[in-house]
C-alpha cells in the first residue's frame, strides 16, 4: 500500500511521521477503545494476550482477528493497533462518522511522507 514511500523515507522521516501520529491520537485508554471500536465496526477482533511480538501485535489474516501484546505499555499499545488499522483495508460503509473520521485521520500519515 505504502511499501514505496516507505522504502523512500529514511530514519528521520519516519521519525517525524511517527510523532505526528503520536501527537494526533493521545496515548489514552479512551484513544485505545476508539481504535478497538472502529475494529469491531469493521468486523476485527481484538484480543490481548500474552506473546513474543516484535511489533506488539499482529494480524492473523484468516481469522480477521488482530492479537495484541497485553503486556506492551498503552503507548505501544496504540502504535501498534494505529499501524495494523494503516494497512487494513476497511469498508467505510461499516463505520459512523466519528470511526470514519478517526480512520482518515490515521490513514492520512502515510500521505505525508
Amino acid at each position: 500500500m505504502y511499501g514505496d514511500a516507505l522504502a523512500r523515507a529514511n530514519s528521520y522521516q519516519i521519525a517525524i511521521l511517527l510523532l505526528l501520529l503520536v501527537l494526533m491520537l493521545t496515548n489514552t485508554n479512551h484513544t485505545l477503545e476508539k481504535l478497538e471500536n472502529l475494529l469491531k465496526a469493521a468486523e476485527y477482533k481484538v484480543r490481548y494476550e500474552k506473546g513474543n511480538f516484535k511489533t506488539n501485535a499482529c494480524l492473523l489474516q484468516n481469522s480477521r482477528m488482530i492479537v495484541v501484546n497485553k503486556f506492551s505499555n498503552l503507548e505501544s499499545k496504540i502504535q501498534a493497533v494505529t499501524e495494523l488499522i494503516r494497512q487494513l483495508e476497511i469498508d467505510v460503509k461499516q463505520l459512523d462518522d466519528k470511526q470514519l473520521g478517526l480512520l482518515n485521520q490515521i490513514k492520512q500519515t502515510e500521505l505525508e511522507l
